[in-house]
């Protein structure tokens, strides 16, 4: 583990990052970046790809209207992929909007992103971070899933006795690996059905219609529920913040 350091994105958006080679090093290295106490967490993971002008804008407006205020409302942590694409994008851009304060945390391999000012790419399809998070912990790693069990095990430290979910939008195959290691830590996953793709099977697999065995075993899991992108903001929320207050 190295020590903390400041990632500046403008002269108004700067956050905290560490790098992290051992999950023990973790409890130490949230630390460092100002990440000691615990709260309920909310994990975001997914995509947003292969959708409609129209379906990623009522995706957007779930971030916006319903995600992060009731992570503000309830001082969560927020923590995601952390990267300048799909939902963690969304999730930055929703922290912006509303200009909330709740601590936005991304996990990412090291060998796959660009950090600020960073003159050389370490490696094909290297991705920016998102500018409106404000931590960043940087996993060892030089492929993208990499970070999927560094995901859960960040939310697991920092959330200690106080409840956490997985809410999961769209998303690709690794996505499936995301929800897996989520239900295998203990956590519920809340699939947004409507959002397409992974989303969709797990929705499907819920109500008994799938085949597909990965999406078979988590709805047999307990740990995999649904709801509907097009419910109500106010069901939505209240949904979420009740498994986030219990």
């Amino acid at each position: 583990m190295e020590h903390s350091f400041k990632l500046t994105f403008n002269q108004k958006q700067t956050a905290l990052a560490i790098k992290v080679s051992e999950f023990a090093e973790l409890p130490t290295a949230l630390r460092q970046i100002s990440l000691g106490d615990s709260r309920p967490i909310l994990v975001i993971v997914g995509g947003a790809s292969q959708i409609s002008d129209a379906d990623f804008l009522r995706i957007q407006s779930l971030f916006v209207e319903v995600l992060a205020p009731i992570a503000e409302t309830l001082g969560a942590y927020v923590v995601d992929g952390g990267t300048d694409a799909g939902v963690m994008r969304l999730m930055g851009y929703a922290r912006n909007q509303i200009n909330a304060q709740f601590p936005l945390i991304g996990v990412v391999p090291i060998g796959k992103v660009v950090l600020p000012e960073q003159t050389t790419t370490p490696s094909d399809h290297a991705s920016p971070l998102q500018a409106d998070h404000t931590h960043f912990v940087l996993v060892a790693g030089n492929d993208w899933g990499d970070e999927s069990p560094w995901l859960v095990e960040v939310a697991t430290v920092l959330a200690g006795e106080y409840p956490s979910v997985t809410v999961l939008i769209n998303g690709g195959e690794i996505t499936f690996a995301d929800a897996l290691n989520s239900v295998t830590a203990g956590r519920l996953v809340m699939a947004i059905a409507g959002s397409g793709r992974t989303a969709d099977k797990l929705a499907l697999a819920v109500d008994g219609n799938t085949t597909d065995e990965l999406a078979t075993k988590l709805a047999a899991s307990g740990k995999l529920q649904t709801i509907d992108l097009d419910a109500e903001k106010e069901e939505l929320t209240k949904t979420i913040t009740n498994l986030l207050s219990s």
